[in-house]
Formats: structure tokens, sequence, C-alpha cells
């Protein structure tokens, strides 16, 4: 076989590829002599040299189908000279730190996708060794993985595995080869026979890896180009919203993608995703640190997933309610021009194999359109609405506003900033307001607001433009109460001036005092100098003093959020400033409450259900959770005192991450011992399978605690959970002085006494069966007892917690349970023979297992003097 000249062969095989005739070319080289294949590789190699040299000119939309079918050609070539059964390739991303390939399967004309870490299995320690592996007997040999092998339905029995060098001595690929012809296994000679043309093959590998890279990003430079003027189109937040979407799903081929927004006041990631039949629209919400999404809104960082329902991170319940099957993820953070995060991206299940380090390239350059295209539809947005905002800025609003002008002087001011600076609302003399706005307008807004940094701010607004929100600002001012009429019959005094200012002071007038900047001994009425400041009332006589000492004064102290934004004409001028002030003392007291018991996330979403939440009792199914050191007075009555609050200080830490994580809410610490709820005051509906989680969570999290100490020489401890589930009463309880958040009910008192039945059981959590009952489908658990409490009339069965279902159980474990469960049944039938046999095989499993041992004595003693006919197999618990 002979080739004229190297142009032909490129030319062929392109003609090949765009005209789908890859049989023919498979037919065409698969009867070639070694000779000429070795011939034909020269040939291609000096083709993709010149392209090589030439690749920024590549356009050429069938690219990788044409590499792709090379490949499959070198493949089965290398395959038929050394007489192997099945040959692959696996190509080396070393950005990524794997090998990749794709491997035919029997029973169906798709590929199976195969990639491996870069370092495992025999062709990783080809790929990180540089050297060549013969391995006469693979299912002997200790980096054979047969987990591939059950995938195919393939049986390896010997290997010859061989690196593939680039023109400059890297890495490109791996070939490996599997079961030679006939009785004998590869040898020596295969590997020189695969010298012959490896070099042509490294070079080959490597054109396509670039040809493959300059295509894409030709590709994608072109639909980036596309997304950018199209996203620059429009300035509407939903238009823009479905455009962002689209343009990602097509640069990307993917079968999806979704945009979601960040919610800062919520902290929730919020978009509209499309369900299985493509029309009906889902609205999903979900906190900002939680899913796929939400780890990248969180931290910030990429993700690029293969296989979703692998990775711990994804939450299956969209594809549940969607009726869609998610397979891989490609997730980026989407930032604003300022660098703050205002979104997320998401691209779901790519049209061919998995996304790769070049899709999150173009992703990060799309999102910075994305970003700017966002931003400016938000901006545009709230031009819009801030012009509305304007017209009604007088109206009823709940939060204080003033709007200035382009020096900062005040020209509105509406009831609410009035209340919150100090103004009385008065319902039969309205003097008080006429004078407080009378005193106000004109004034520049930073002298009677005194807020830190308000003036730096608005100028800055005025002059450029520049938004601004600062939350949880401190606003101190003061009122000076001025008597104009001479009361008989009692006297004002400041104690009776709520902060509210929600009643009427009859009799006097309430002046603005703001502190002296000069003297903090003095406030000064309406922060006016000496020269301008004036009576406000016609009818009284006395003169208002220049300074009033602190002391005459009743301080009013408020948290606000504080937003300054400016004001714009029709032409996008600006011609005013807007002070925006969000009173959140209450709130500011509520969350610092909550903050004890419970997250910030969880905190803000009951103070979303109403302000009143935990003051207010009320009924609610939840689940408890008590935990204790065991042997606490043992473990610490060596240690100073120091170290005792450190080793608890310490314990609790990780402990109460552990509950948080969970959403659960903190209760109390009583000495060594901790109690947490699930289900209030923020309701769950699976309050019970989030305790049994947490109770998971601190058993591994105790493991590594102890394996610090262990690594001082500290002594290791041991803990006892019980959880139980039930109806409780909540709300904060105890006295007008001091309060606290708790529970209370038969639940919080059985699930402490289940802390306390671990030690009996010698096991370290215990479930009643009303949590059991409540998430039986994700657990494995050894039924214990039927048992009752100190305190108690009703029995309840009680549970040992073995672990979730993710973790299948080993063989001794499941014959143990097995017999011991068979046991029990007859235990409890009165068959105390059959149960003794039962229990003694169960034994033979898992020989030092406290309730086993209990119910194997219990069952020797009624065999020989029988329990009375009224017995119902409960035992007695005579200890708390």
């Amino acid at each position: 076989m002979t080739f004229p000249n190297t142009g032909s062969v490129l030319t062929t095989l392109t003609q090949l590829t765009q005209q789908h005739r890859v049989k023919a070319l498979l037919e065409r080289v698969r009867n070639i002599s070694v000779k000429e294949f070795i011939c034909l590789l020269d040939f291609i190699t000096a083709e993709f040299q010149q392209f090589l040299r030439a690749i920024e000119l590549i356009n050429n939309e069938a690219l990788e189908t044409m590499l792709e079918d090379i490949l499959e050609v070198i493949t089965m070539k290398m395959g038929q000279v050394l007489q192997a059964e099945l040959s692959t390739i696996y190509l080396v991303d070393n950005t990524k730190g794997y090998l990749w390939s794709k491997i035919p399967q029997a029973n169906s004309d798709k590929p199976l996708e195969v990639r491996l870490p870069l370092n495992a299995g025999i062709p990783g320690h080809v790929a990180i060794t540089e050297k060549s592996l013969i391995v006469p007997d693979a299912y002997t040999h200790p980096l054979f993985n047969p987990d591939l092998d059950k995938q195919l339905g393939y049986h390896t029995r010997d290997i010859l595995c061989m690196p593939v060098k680039s023109s400059k001595g890297q890495i490109v690929a791996v070939i490996q080869l599997s079961n030679k012809a006939g009785d004998l296994p590869f040898n020596e000679e295969d590997e020189k026979e695969f010298q012959r043309f490896v070099d042509d093959i490294g070079v080959i590998l490597e054109s396509c890896q670039l040809f493959y890279q300059a295509g894409r990003n030709q590709r994608g430079a072109n639909a980036l180009l596309k997304a950018t003027q199209i996203l620059g189109q429009s300035l509407d937040l939903e238009t823009t919203l479905k455009s962002v979407m689209e343009q990602a799903r097509n640069l990307m081929q993917a079968d999806r993608s979704t945009l979601f927004l960040l919610l800062k006041d919520t902290n929730e990631l919020w978009t509209k995703v499309a369900a299985a039949d493509g029309k009906t629209m889902f609205e999903i919400r979900i906190p900002a640190n939680k899913g796929i999404a939400g780890y990248v809104a969180s931290t910030g960082q990429p993700l690029n997933i293969p296989d979703a329902y692998k990775d711990p991170r994804f939450d299956p319940t969209t594809d549940q309610r969607t009726g869609y099957r998610t397979r891989n993820i490609l997730c980026l953070p989407v930032y604003n021009s300022a660098g703050a995060l205002i979104g997320v991206t998401q691209l779901i299940n790519k049209n061919q194999g998995s996304f790769t380090s070049s899709d999150e390239e173009f992703m990060r350059a799309f999102n910075i359109q994305a970003g700017i295209a966002l931003e400016n539809a938000k901006l545009f947005e709230s031009v819009l609405l801030e012009k509305q905002y304007q017209k009604d800025i007088l109206q009823s609003l709940s939060d204080a506003v003033i709007s200035t002008d382009m020096i900062g002087r005040i020209v509105t001011i509406n009831d609410a900033a009035l209340e919150l600076l100090g103004c009385p609302q008065q319902t039969s003399d309205k003097i008080h307001k006429s004078n407080w706005e009378h005193k106000l307008m004109g004034r520049l807004v930073w002298e009677v607001v005194p807020i830190e940094n308000l003036q730096m701010r608005l100028e800055d607004s005025l002059k450029n433009g520049a938004n601004h929100y600062v939350p949880e600002q401190s606003l101190t001012v003061g009122l000076w109460i001025q008597e104009i009429y001479a009361p008989e019959t009692s006297q004002i005094k400041l104690e009776e001036i709520t902060q509210q200012n929600g009643h009427e002071i009859v009799g006097c007038q309430c002046i603005l005092a703001i502190p002296d900047r000069t003297n903090p001994d003095y406030y000064i009425p309406w922060n006016e100098s000496p020269q301008t400041s004036e009576n406000l009332l016609l009818n009284t006589e006395e003169e208002i003093p220049e300074k009033i000492p602190k002391e005459q004064i009743k301080n009013i102290e408020r948290s606000v959020n504080l937003s300054v934004k400016p004001l714009t004409n029709p032409d996008g001028e600006v011609r005013g400033g807007l002070v925006v002030l969000e009173d959140i003392s209450q709130q500011k007291r509520m969350k610092n409450a909550m903050y004890r018991y419970m997250t910030p996330g969880v905190a803000e979403r009951v103070m979303a259900q109403a302000e009143d939440t935990l003051m207010i009792g009320e009924r609610k199914e939840v689940t408890i959770l008590f935990s204790d050191i065991r042997g606490y007075t043992t473990i610490t009555e060596n240690l100073g005192a120091g170290e005792v609050v450190s080793l608890l200080n310490q314990y609790f830490e990780t402990m109460v991450e552990a509950v948080f994580d969970h959403e659960g809410t903190l209760d109390k610490f009583i000495g060594d011992a901790l109690m947490a709820v699930f289900g209030a005051p923020l309701s769950l509906q699976d309050h019970a399978w989030k305790a049994v989680k947490t109770a998971l969570d601190m058993r591994q999290r105790l493991a590594r605690f102890n394996q610090q100490r262990r690594a001082k020489n500290q002594p290791v401890i041991a803990i006892g959970i019980g959880i139980s589930s039930g109806e409780v009463v909540s709300g904060n309880i105890g006295s007008h002085k001091r309060m606290d958040y708790t529970v209370i009910g038969d639940g919080v008192n059985l699930s402490s006494r289940l802390e306390g039945v671990t030690k009996e059981y010698r096991c370290d959590i215990i479930l009643s069966e009303f949590t059991y009952n409540l998430c039986h489908q994700h657990i494995w658990v050894q039924e214990l007892d039927k048992i009752r409490v100190k305190g108690k009339q009703e029995a309840v069965k009680i549970y040992r917690l073995i672990n979730d279902r993710s973790q299948p159980l080993d063989q001794e474990t499941q014959q143990f349970l097995y017999h011991y469960n068979i046991g029990r049944a007859a235990f409890l039938n009165r068959e105390f023979s059959q149960a003794i046999t039962q229990f003694e095989i169960a034994q033979k499993f898992q020989p030092n297992d406290a309730a086993l041992n209990i119910h194997l004595e219990r069952a020797k003693t009624y065999l020989s003097q029988p329990p009375a006919k009224e017995w119902d197999g409960v035992h007695e618990m005579t200890t708390k």
C-alpha cells in the first residue's frame, strides 16, 4: 500500500469522517500489513506536524469525530498487531489527575466512559512510572482492579500495559492490551514489537489532544461571542435569565443549564426549572450552603462531578419532584464587577461523556459575561424601582426614609424617620411633628443622624452614583424633655418615656439632642450652634439652653440597616440622595438570643416565620437528643481545673457543630451532658432522621477527637446518646429576669432515660420505638429490649443504632442479627429453649454484645423458673 503524498492521507480521513463511513475506514486499515501500517503512521504523523504549526487556523466542525476515529483505528490495529483480544488507549489528563478512555460494550452501542485516578491500577502505575508492565495473571496482581471486568462482563487473563510519550517526552497515554491469543501471555517480544511505532503513536495522540483543544477553543470562542452579544441586548432581568441559561446550555452541549440567583436577604439560591415534560416550571429555593449549588455558593469553588448520585453533596429531591435524572454536573460561581457572588451556574448532563477541564475554563469566561449582564439588569431594575420609590417616599413606609439634595441637606423625611429619631407619635397634639419637620428640613443629614461614615457614603453616592448598604449600624440620639406647663399633680420622669415613644407626653415638648463631639458630658439641642438655636413653641418663655447635661437626656439606642442610594432624573443624572434606615433593634435582640440555640441560617428562618416564635408556647412533634460523657468524674479527677474546662470546651465545640449541621437547636448544657431538639422552634418534617444523622456524626467526631487526644497522651472519652420523638411544649420558660428557650414533655424525659440506659446495654446510641418508626427505612438497628423506665407506666421498645443504610452490613453482623432476632422472638413467645439455641449461635459472631448476653441469661433463668402468666417480656428499669 502506498501513499502518493502526505496531504492525501488526512484528506481521505476527513472525507471518510464527514461522510460517516467509519466502517469503511476500519475495513481499509484492518487488512494492511504491519509495514503498511507503520507507513500509514509515518504519513499521518507528518500531516499532524504540519497542523501543529498552523493550529490557530483550525475551524473544522468534524474535527472531534475525525480524531476519535483515528484513536479507534490505532486501538484496533494495535490489538491486531500484538494479537490482543482487547486493546484500550487511556489518555492522560494531567489537569484533572486521571486517565480517560471509551471502551466498547458488548450489549450496547454506547461505549463505556472510564475515568481512573492517575495513580490507580495498572494503567495508573505505568503512567506514573513511565515503564511498561507485563502481567501474566491479572487476578493475582496486586494492582489489578476487577471492577471494570464486572461492568463489561469480561474476564481479563493477561495484560501488556505500555506508556506512550509525546514529542517532548511527556506521558500522553497508556495502551493496555488484554488476553493475548493462544495459550501464552504477553512477553518482552511483544513489548519490543510495540516500540517499533510507539513514537509515531505518541506524536499522533499529542496532536489529537492539541487539535481537540484548538477546535474546542475555536467553537467555544464563537459561542461565547454570540452569548455576549445576546446578553448585552437586554436589561430585563427575566429575559436575561432565560438568555443566560440557553446560551450556557448551547455552549457546553449540555442537556440542561440552570442559573441560581443568590438571595442575600434569605441566604437562599433561587431559580425556576422545567419538569420532565419540558413545559411545567418549578420554582426552587435552597439554602445557600446546601447541595451542589450551595457548596459552590458558600465556598466559591467550582465543582465538576462525573456521577451525581455518587457525590454525597447531591440532593436527589429535585429529580424526584421533576422526574428528571441527573448524571453529571458542572457548577461554577457567578460574580459581579465588584467581585461579590451573585449566583451559580449549573450545567447538567453533557450530551457526550462528562464535563472536561476545558469546559470549566469556558464556563468561567462565560460566567464573567453573565455576571456583567445580570448586574446591568439588576441595576436597571433598581433604577425603575427607585423612581417609583421616590414618588411614594412619604407614604406609609415602615422604614425611615430621608431624601437629600446634592449637598446632603434634608429635603423630605417621613414619619418613620421622625419616630426613629425620637419624635413622639402623639394623637391629640400635632405640633411636635410639625416642629420636628421645621427644625430638620434643610439640615445636613449627617448632623442629625449620627451614624459613622454616613457623610462619606452619601457624598460618594451623590458624586459617583454609588449604592451603599451597611447592616447593623448603631444609632444613638437623645431626647430632652422640656416642660412647658407647670404640672401640679405629677413630675415628668425620664424612665416613663419608653424607646417606642408611642404615647402622648402631656405638658412637655421633646427636643432632639445630639452628643457634643468635643465634650461627651453634654448634648446639643438639634445639634445647632448657639447662634441658630431657637425656641420651638411660640407660647413658651423658657429658652432652650445651648448645651444640656447628659444626665438630663433620655438616650435612644437603635440598631439599623443603612442604605444610601442616589436619586436620578430620567436622563440618569444624580439629582439627590436617599437615606433609608431599617430599624432592626428588636430583630437584633432576637437574633442574639437565638444564636445561642441554633445556627444563623436556622435563626433567620425562624425569624422569617414570626417575631414572637420563641415567646409563644406551642405544641410540636420533635425529636430530642441527650448525650453524656461516660465516666466523666473518673476522667477529670486527675486533671486540673484548666484542663477540665479545656476538655469540655473542645468536646462541646465539635458536638454542637454536629447538631447545627443537621438543623438542630441546642437546648442546654447540663454539666458534661448536652440536650438538642430537632423540630423546634423551626418545624422539620424529617426531624427524627436529622437527629439520627446527628448522632452518627457525633460518633465519627468523637473518634477523631479521641484520636487527637491519644496522639497527645491524653485520656480518651466515651459517650452515651439517647434519642426519642414525641409531642412537646416549646417556648421561652423562666422568670421575668432570666428566660431560656426549651421544650418540656414525655419525649424529653424518655430520651434522657435512654441516654442512661446505654450504660446497661453497653452501647453508644439508643433510639426509642417512636424515633425508629419515623426513620426505620434509613438505618440499621438491633432491637435491644422492651423496657419500662423509672417513673413511667408505658413500656417502650428500644433499639441500638448500628449505622445508616448507605453503609451495607458486613456478613458477620448480618448473621448475628439474624439469629439474635429469631432468638428474641422465641424469647417473647416463652420458647426459652429455642431462644437459648439461637442466642448461643449469635454469640459466636458477637460474643460481647450486652443485649445478647442479657437475654441469654434471662432465658436460662426463665427455663428453670418460668415467669408469671401475665409476663409480657417487658424489663423494668429500676434506676435513672
